[in-house]
């Protein structure tokens, strides 16, 4: 059963910048895709980025397409989001996700693609 914690989440202002940590318990073909999601009040849960096991390919929703970067760690066994010029609609709960699979191709990924959850860190921009 993999574990993911994720940290670095807090306040800044608009156009700061902020790094997620998501540790895994391990990075292993139960980990071989991991993504970023965010929530926020009232709204569903969302697809921000994502990575393949090997790091080679990244993939990105394009609401922060060119201002975040996702990108893995192994022997933290961490995979990042380090988010540039943030805005005020980046506000949400930030969720680190993994699957042994994933969506194929990273094609519209849902919650549902994936096994693995961690419990969240808040980011806020004001």
């Amino acid at each position: 059963h993999v574990q993911l914690v994720e940290s670095g989440g807090g306040s800044v202002q608009v156009g700061g910048s902020l790094r997620l940590s998501c540790k895994a318990s391990e990075l292993s073909y139960s980990t071989g895709c991991m993504a970023w999601f965010r929530q926020a009040p009232g709204q569903a849960r969302e697809w921000v980025a994502g990575i393949y096991f090997g790091g080679g390919s990244t993939y990105y929703a394009e609401s922060v397409k060119g201002r975040f970067t996702i990108s893995q760690d192994f022997i933290k066994n961490t995979v990042y989001l380090q988010m540039n010029s943030l805005k005020v609609e980046d506000t949400a709960m930030y969720y680190c996700a993994a699957d042994s699979v994933g969506p194929i191709g990273m094609l519209d990924p849902q919650p549902t693609d994936f096994n693995y959850w961690g419990q969240g860190t808040q980011v806020t921009v004001s």
